[in-house]
């Protein structure tokens, strides 16, 4: 992985620029991202090509037979929700449905143990936008298969979001040129995406690792508190990390992605952090699941029943567990619990306070492997002071002076630091600071790649 991470730098990325920038004809530059895009997925997962195609290609007949489908307009749509979720629920969910009913049947059936495909809930749910906008009127259906390949399989965002929908870059598609500008300002995004990956998530993340993976009796408050801290900021950074990466390469190509986040870690209640965190999927649900259920349009009952469910959709679409589906239930709760309590009204410090402490423990179920183990951990966090000395060996192994560091630079970086330094310096001071600062960064994380500390990124599981 350290190998292909370093080839991807070196080779496969400047390659396909400079042979993007090169040519004039859009069809020509489609063409060369689309094998960009194949191949690098290939490269991950050889196999599951043939499905990525298949979805793109059943998509793309979709949306043609979505528009010109006269009074069955509306089955086509239930089409093809019913064959994207299919997919879905095939590829991902099989396991999960199998152990569920052994479980509560007393069964002994066989788990199917189909391989999860790389970045399916990301492409699928990308698929079906598509579709629903072209129903709703709100894009033409695209004549061009192509096209359709291209803004499903784009390698950027391909395997990890975030999710775009087709009609913000329905423009580019046809028609985009990278400037000076946009080339220098995607490099540098990209090259803080991937510090916020290799120098501050994968820290934290053998930190989160090691403490998660011990037995329950070494678990004491210490060693409880620093592991659900290091998850809590590896996930951020990680997957924040993968999100500036895949806009920053797309304004290097043309393409211009809305942001994913918006530094949640400074929120004051749970309503607010689900508008700076993943925002690509939570307007996903809001669009395209919330609003067509009624929204708040039916009174607040219903409008509660709604949110439960988007929540609950929200939880199981990270994961095949009910470790991510209580994650998302617990959210959803806060959410509503935040409608009858004036949680707004607590002073700022108290809501962040507030947050941070609900987003920190349901993180600890999101991680754990089990819900008995996040009991374990749960409950070691606000009983376990006791500990024995072998314990506190273990927390004192992993705190060295490398992890301590950049525990306070992910402090810093997880808040709006980077506004007030550009509200403080002349717009091209800063460019020019921001340039040489990409620079660094990108030889930092090639020195700490080189030396095999790389981790895959979490959400390429999900």
């Amino acid at each position: 992985m350290v190998f292909s991470s370093l080839i991807f730098l070196s080779a496969f990325l400047p390659l396909v620029f400079v042979l993007h920038a090169l040519v004039r004809d859009i069809r020509v530059k489609n063409a060369i991202l689309i094998c960009a895009s194949l191949l690098f997925y290939a490269w991950g997962e050889p196999v599951y090509i043939v499905l990525l195609v298949v979805s793109t290609l059943a998509n793309y007949l979709f949306g043609r037979l979505v528009r010109r489908g006269g009074e069955q307009r509306r089955a086509w749509l239930v089409a093809a929700v019913a064959v994207n979720l299919a997919f879905l629920g095939i590829f991902k969910y099989a396991d999960m449905a199998v152990s569920t009913v052994n479980s509560l049947a007393g069964a002994s059936l066989p788990l199917p143990g189909i391989p999860l495909p790389l970045g399916i809930s990301f492409y699928t749910f990308q698929a079906l936008s598509y579709v629903i906008d072209v129903y709703r009127g709100e894009c033409e259906p695209q004549a061009s298969y192509p096209r359709v390949l291209l803004y499903i399989s784009f390698f950027p965002q391909l395997v990890a979001g975030p999710i775009v929908k087709y009609h913000d870059i329905e423009h580019e598609m046809g028609e985009r040129n990278a400037t000076v500008d946009d080339i220098a300002d995607g490099l540098v995004r990209f090259s803080v995406g991937l510090g916020k990956k290799v120098l501050i998530a994968n820290t934290m993340g053998a930190c989160a690792d090691a403490l998660y993976a011990l037995d329950a009796a070494q678990v004491n408050a210490p060693i409880a508190w620093v592991a659900a801290f290091a998850y809590l900021m590896q996930i951020y950074f990680d997957f924040s990390g993968y999100s500036d990466m895949a806009i920053g390469l797309g304004r290097m190509f043309g393409f211009h992605f809305q942001e994913n986040f918006n530094h949640p870690y400074v929120s004051t209640n749970i309503k607010e952090f689900w508008r700076r965190w993943h925002i690509s999927l939570s307007t996903w649900f809001k669009e395209y699941v919330y609003i067509p259920l009624g929204g708040n349009r039916k009174g607040r009952t219903r409008a509660g029943i709604n949110k439960c469910i988007v929540f609950f959709l929200c939880g199981l679409w990270h994961g095949a567990s009910w470790t991510f589906v209580i994650w998302g239930i617990i959210h959803g709760a806060f959410s509503l619990f935040e409608e009858l309590v004036p949680v707004r009204k607590m002073p700022k410090l108290l809501g962040h306070i507030y947050t941070l402490l609900v987003v920190m423990l349901a993180f600890v179920i999101f991680r754990c492997d089990t819900l008995a183990q996040a009991g374990t951990f749960i409950s070691a966090m606000f009983m376990g002071w006791g500990g024995s000395p072998a314990s506190n060996v273990i927390l004192m192994r992993e705190l060295t002076p490398l992890f301590i560091a950049t525990s306070a630079a992910a402090c810093v970086a997880a808040c709006p630091v980077g506004d007030l330094v550009k509200a403080k310096l002349p717009e091209q001071g800063m460019r020019a600071a921001s340039f040489v600062g990409s620079i660094v960064l990108l030889v930092l994380c090639v020195l700490s790649l080189s030396s095999g500390t790389y981790n895959p990124f979490i959400y390429f599981r999900f």
